[in-house]
C-alpha cells in the first residue's frame, strides 16, 4: 500500500455528511490505505462549516438551504448543486484517480470528469433514486429510473448496500459489481469499558434517523401513548416530516427528543437501548430493498431490532433470527411484539447473541473495509 499515497479520491455525497456513517467510513478507509480525500457535500441548512479536516480527508460543503421532501419544487436547487460539483471537479478532479459517487445525484458530474479526463468511476448505490423519491409523478419516476440505469453503465463499478439490490438494475450492463452493507465500526468493547447501560425503563427503545412518516414512526408513538412504563429515544434530521413527528412527540413524557446528534452519541444512546427500531413502509419501493444502518448496528451492538415485513431486511433479520419481524402499519402487531420483548429479557439475549455472532463472521466492516479497498486497487491501476 506504500505505493498509493500520491493517489487522490474524491467522494461526492449530497447531503451534509454531519454524520453519515457509511461515508465517513469509506472516506476514513481509504485514509488509512494512503489515499488523499476529499469529499464534497451540500449542506441543506446553510449553517454548517463550509470546510472541515476530518482524520486525514477533507470536507467541502456547498452551503445551500434546501428543504428535503418537496420534489420536484427543489428542482433549482438539485440543479445549483449539479453546478457546485461541476466547479469543484474542474478544480479538483483533474488530479484524482477515482471519483466516487454516492447516488444519482452525484452521479452525472463524476460521468463529465470520466469523459473530460478518463477517470474512474465508482457508483456507490446507496438508495436507488427514483424508488426513494417520495414525491415525484409516475413518468418522472420512469424517465429517471431509464435515465440511472443508463448512466450506471458507464461506471468502473458500482457498490450496492445489499444483496437484493442487483434485482433493481439486473436490465444495466454494469462493468463490475460489489456489495458493502452498511456495516458500522466494532464499537462494543468500548461501549462496554463504561459499564453496563442503566435501565429507564421497563422497555428503553431507540429510533435515530430520517424523520419520515413511513418509517413506523406515528404507529411506535401510538404504542407508547399507551405504554407509559416503555421509552423511546428519538433522534435525527430532516425526512420531510419533522413538524408532524416532533408534535406528536412533544405529547408524550415518555419520549424524548435530541435533534440532530453526532454518530458516536447515537452509538451510546444505542447501546443503552433494549430494542432498536426500523420499520420501513415496503409500499415504497425502496423500501423493499432497504439495508438500514440500524439493523447492522444492532448486530453489532448485540440487540434486538423490530423490522417491517416485506422490506427486504425482513429475511435477513429471520434468517439471523436478530429480531422480530411485524407486517407495517400494524400497531397491534408492533405492540405484542414490544410486549413480548419487555416481558422477556432472556429472549432479547438471545436475539441480540444471534445478531453479534452474524456481525463477527459475515457483516463486520473490517469485511467490508476489505472488499472496498480491494476494488480500489483494482481500479487503481
Amino acid at each position: 500500500m506504500n505505493g498509493l499515497c500520491s493517489q487522490r479520491v474524491l467522494i461526492c455525497r449530497s447531503n451534509p455528511v454531519a454524520p453519515d456513517p457509511r461515508v465517513e467510513k469509506l472516506a476514513e478507509a481509504l485514509c488509512q490505505a494512503n489515499y488523499k480525500v476529499l469529499v464534497l457535500a451540500w449542506d441543506r441548512t446553510g449553517k454548517l462549516p463550509r470546510e472541515e479536516e476530518r482524520f486525514g480527508y477533507r470536507l467541502i460543503r456547498f452551503s445551500h438551504a434546501s428543504p428535503y421532501g418537496l420534489g420536484l419544487k427543489n428542482i433549482f436547487n438539485l440543479v445549483s448543486w449539479q453546478v457546485f460539483l461541476l466547479r469543484r471537479l474542474i478544480q479538483e478532479g483533474r488530479s484524482a484517480v477515482i471519483l466516487h459517487a454516492c447516488d444519482f445525484d452525484t452521479l452525472l458530474p463524476c460521468l463529465l470528469g470520466k469523459a473530460l479526463w478518463g477517470k474512474r468511476i465508482i457508483y456507490d448505490i446507496f438508495d436507488f433514486y427514483a424508488d426513494s423519491r417520495r414525491t415525484i409523478p409516475s413518468l418522472m419516476r420512469k424517465l429517471l429510473r431509464i435515465l440511472e440505469l443508463r448512466a450506471l453503465e458507464w461506471a468502473d463499478a458500482v457498490i450496492l448496500a445489499d444483496e437484493t439490490r442487483r434485482e433493481q438494475i439486473t436490465r444495466a450492463k454494469t462493468r463490475r459489481v460489489i456489495t458493502i452493507y452498511n456495516s458500522p465500526l466494532d464499537v462494543l468493547g468500548f461501549l462496554k469499558r463504561n459499564g453496563p447501560p442503566q435501565r429507564l425503563a421497563e422497555l428503553h427503545l431507540v429510533y435515530v434517523g430520517l424523520l419520515q412518516v413511513e418509517r413506523g414512526l406515528l404507529e411506535i408513538m401510538n404504542v407508547l401513548s399507551r405504554h407509559p412504563e416503555w421509552h423511546l429515544d428519538l433522534a435525527g434530521f430532516g425526512g420531510g416530516d419533522e413538524e408532524c413527528i416532533l408534535g406528536l412527540a412533544r405529547l408524550l413524557p415518555n419520549v424524548t427528543w435530541h435533534g440532530r446528534i453526532p454518530y458516536k452519541q447515537a452509538m451510546e444512546l444505542s447501546y443503552a437501548a433494549d430494542v432498536l427500531i426500523a420499520t420501513y413502509d415496503p409500499t415504497i419501493p425502496n423500501h423493499r430493498y432497504s439495508s438500514p444502518n440500524k439493523v447492522f448496528e444492532a448486530m453489532m451492538l448485540a440487540k434486538p431490532v423490530v423490522v417491517a415485513r416485506s422490506t427486504g431486511i425482513d429475511s435477513l433479520v429471520e434468517e439471523i433470527n436478530c429480531g422480530l419481524v411485524v407486517p407495517y402499519g400494524d400497531v397491534a402487531a408492533l405492540e405484542a411484539a414490544l410486549i413480548r420483548l419487555a416481558r422477556d429479557p432472556a429472549i432479547r439475549q438471545r436475539l441480540g447473541e444471534n445478531g453479534r455472532r452474524a456481525y463477527e463472521e459475515k457483516y463486520s466492516w473490517n469485511l467490508m473495509r476489505e472488499r472496498l479497498l480491494a476494488l480500489y486497487r483494482e481500479l487503481s491501476f
